[in-house]
């Protein structure tokens, strides 16, 4: 959510911001909005205000006649104690409606971050070279040849969209999901197992709710009066273990990160891109995650990304790192940068990685502050967050890079301890 006080201010450039993700005419309209929502509730609060001096006025000017003998006068009449009530009414009414509209508006993209959407993204490192295959086979075909990922029976449990893992796919990716966890340890995160099941005050601090709702899985209600959804991504989580805090200064950053599977309705794609296990209903994930004050944040952005690119390539895989234009990053973001591993089926890169900083966005609607030593206001802390790593879309990288021609994969070195093997062969 976006600074109310920076709409009153500087509108020009608040507007100027948003047009990078938003049509122009889109952001005048909303803003107009906002604002006359604003006066409006400044007006009621100002009128209450008076009112309710004017009662304690009228309060004690007949409590100092009755103490003296004198004869006190009527106090104001029910029918103006009501007005009272429509009013703040009335003020419950647009501050929810304000709320609302402000829900609705994007980050401000930060400067360095263009227009556009994925043709205006800019590829700003590479690293190492695409490894050179004669015959190419995709991981769908490798994972069914070496027994790693049994697509039809993902389909026969889950429907569409699912896969199961089996034998020495499982292992590779459960040896993924730890040697992440390691990696993230020794980064200075703290490690969290989050509930799967949130409620939805997380999913609207996050940013998620209310735009991408029905992108997600919800409980019905008859189960959960409160509602609660499957967590599509653990960043959901730890940002909202932290709701309503006030997080102490000389502890700030607080580094965490979590492993979970992420549940989400998008469906698996037909088209070569999403083939395999690169796009489902359901894949794991360890995100990794921190709050710090507003001066640390940029710092803290190039040390994240830094330390995804370290584990891709600790993998010895073929990658490069993308800043997003505004129209292809989440809307909750200022900034994003893409990992992305390349795919020898396809000829192209893909994302393994989106590490972003919201900036206060996420921490103005989940009341996330903190307050400096000997101040009496508090502030909001800013967030970030970043796959560390998507394994779904390691793991066919991995069988794709490092497949020989004799229909083996190579496992990369610092996985091969937790297989016990340094090669998966045909079985």
């Amino acid at each position: 959510m976006l600074d109310m006080e920076l709409i009153r201010k500087d509108r020009e450039a608040v507007a100027t911001a948003l047009a990078k993700r938003l049509d122009p005419a889109e952001v005048t309209r909303a803003l107009d909005d906002i604002q006359r929502l604003d006066q409006e509730r400044r007006a009621l609060i100002t009128e209450i205000d008076a009112e309710r001096q004017r009662r304690k006025a009228e309060a004690r000017a007949y409590a100092e006649a009755k103490r003296s003998g004198g004869t006190p006068q009527p106090v104001a009449p029910e029918a103006e104690r009501k007005q009272l009530a429509e009013l703040e009414s009335q003020l419950d009414e647009v501050q929810s409606r304000l709320r609302s509209a402000m829900s609705e508006l994007p980050n401000l993209p930060a400067d360095d971050v263009v227009a556009g959407g994925k043709e205006a993204n800019r590829v700003v490192r590479t690293f190492g070279e695409a490894p050179a295959i004669e015959k190419v086979r995709d991981h769908v075909e490798l994972s069914r040849a070496l027994g790693l990922v049994d697509h039809e029976r993902g389909v026969k449990l889950g429907g569409s969209g699912f896969w199961m893992y089996t034998g020495m796919g499982a292992r590779l990716e459960w040896a993924l999901v730890n040697w992440l966890i390691e990696q993230n340890i020794q980064a200075g995160y703290e490690f969290l197992l989050p509930p799967h099941l949130l409620l939805d005050s997380a999913g609207f601090a996050a940013g998620q709710f209310p735009k991408f709702h029905d992108d997600v899985y919800h409980i019905d209600k008859q189960s959960s009066s409160r509602g609660q959804f499957l967590l599509p991504t653990s960043e959901t989580a730890i940002l909202g273990a932290y709701q309503d805090e006030i997080l102490e200064t000389p502890k700030l950053p607080l580094k965490a990160f979590a492993y979970t599977p992420c549940y989400r309705r998008e469906a698996a794609g037909s088209h070569s891109d999403e083939r395999g296990t690169v796009r489902g209903h359901q894949f794991n994930k360890v995100e990794i995650f921190q709050f710090t004050l507003p001066e640390q944040a940029g710092e803290a952005l190039e040390a994240m990304v830094g330390h995804v690119e370290g584990l891709v390539d600790k993998l010895g895989l073929h990658f490069q790192t993308s800043l997003l234009a505004a129209g292809d990053a989440s809307a909750s973001m200022k900034k994003t940068l893409d990992v992305e591993v390349w795919m020898p089926s396809t000829g192209k890169y893909k994302e393994v990685s989106s590490v972003s900083w919201a900036g206060d966005y996420q921490a103005r609607r989940a009341a996330i502050r903190y307050r400096e030593p000997g101040a009496k206001q508090t502030r909001f802390v800013h967030t970030l967050n970043g796959s560390a790593l998507a394994t779904s879309r390691l793991f066919p990288a991995i069988l794709e890079q490092c497949q020989q021609p004799d229909g083996s994969v190579v496992v990369p070195e610092v996985l091969r301890d937790k297989l016990g093997t340094d090669r998966l062969t045909p079985r």
